[in-house]
């Protein structure tokens, strides 16, 4: 369940970051798509460090910090590809 989360709190993180940076945009699908990556990337990276802000419980802090965790996670890794991909159409 947690993952589910993730990835959906990465969609959304993804296309908030489109908007805030609309410059580096990709477009509701592309940001959904790479925000979903983000969302798994971020929370899987962030577990193997040792700073999971979820946890196998399902309670409310720990469903929170899987928002957290895919959200920022999904709007990074759409601003890093926005940037890159905006530097190759130079």
């Amino acid at each position: 369940m947690e993952i589910i989360i993730s990835l959906i709190s990465g969609a959304l993180g993804g296309n908030v970051a489109g908007k805030l940076l609309s410059k580096y945009s990709m477009g509701t699908l592309g940001n959904s798509i790479v925000g979903i990556l983000g969302g798994g990337l971020g929370s899987y990276l962030l577990g193997m460090l040792g700073m999971d802000l979820g946890g196998a419980e399902m309670n409310v802090t720990n469903i929170l910090g899987n928002i957290a965790e895919g959200g920022v996670g999904g709007g990074a890794l759409m601003a890093i590809i926005g940037v890159i991909k905006g530097m190759m159409n130079k």
